[in-house]
């Protein structure tokens, strides 16, 4: 059974104290959740702070972003050998607000995951349809564009190792959240393509998660689904005891 996992993408909040002592806290509020992995995503600016404040716990530490090139004349970027020595983990790659706000295309997105992996960083790649892709019955087309074009090149040990998070981009910072049964829909239809165009065991190994107004009066709906194996959480990641009431309740049981 794959482990949930959790991930609060914090995006343009918390300075390096507020993130010191949101780390300290949630430290004592998640020790007792073996269950369940936990990541926050701070700033570039407060990377390092969250990785030394999470020293010797479960918590990881992930970059917002990352930029592919391993050094040059690229003004206001961060490599992934940067990112991974200020004590990263993980980095997410293809943020919806990263495609809509900045243009990143899905050959980025595959360049900056292709980038993170090489460094050793464990990519959380976003995939997601827009409200007018829905509409037209268009999701899962876009679902199976994002996959093939921003995996590209990936090895199927590669795929299996890193995270995919589903972000219907209607449902992100809009209050709006796709029930259990639509965030279950299109999971399990990435996992089918993952297992059809990596292999099973591939698919098997690789973590699905949810993002979109994810809250934990919803969590546990969301995670009974059986191809839905955490969250990558937004605003209700800014609280730790939010976040952290999140973890506990995405514990699941043993088998």
């Amino acid at each position: 059974m794959r482990t949930p996992l959790i991930a609060g993408n914090w995006k343009m909040f918390k300075t390096v104290a507020e993130t010191v002592a949101f780390v300290t806290d949630l430290r004592d509020l998640v020790k007792a959740t073996a269950s369940v992995d936990v990541v926050v995503a701070p700033p570039f600016t407060a990377v390092h702070a969250a990785a030394n404040a999470a020293r010797q716990t479960k918590i990881g530490v992930a970059a917002q972003d990352l930029y592919w090139e391993k050094e040059g004349a690229f003004t206001g970027e961060v490599s992934p050998a940067m990112v991974k020595e200020a004590g990263a983990a993980y980095a997410i790659v293809g943020h919806s607000e990263r495609r809509r706000l900045f243009g990143e295309s899905d050959a980025i997105v595959n360049r900056k995951a292709l980038a993170a992996i090489g460094a050793g960083l464990t990519p959380i790649v976003c995939i997601g349809e827009t409200l007018e892709e829905r509409e037209r019955g268009e999701m899962l087309a876009v679902l199976d564009r994002q996959i093939k074009d921003g995996l590209d090149q990936l090895s199927a040990d590669q795929v299996g190792a890193l995270v995919v998070a589903y972000e219907p981009v209607w449902a992100i910072g809009t209050g709006r959240t796709a029930t259990s049964a639509q965030a279950g829909e299109a999971h399990a239809h990435i996992r089918k393509r993952l297992r059809q165009w990596f292999g099973g065991d591939a698919a098997d190994r690789c973590r699905i998660l949810y993002g979109g107004s994810v809250k934990p009066d919803n969590i546990r709906e969301l995670i009974a689904e059986e191809d839905v194996d955490g969250a990558l959480v937004g605003g209700a990641s800014l609280d730790v005891r939010s976040f952290a009431d999140l973890v506990t309740r995405s514990g699941r049981p043993a088998v």
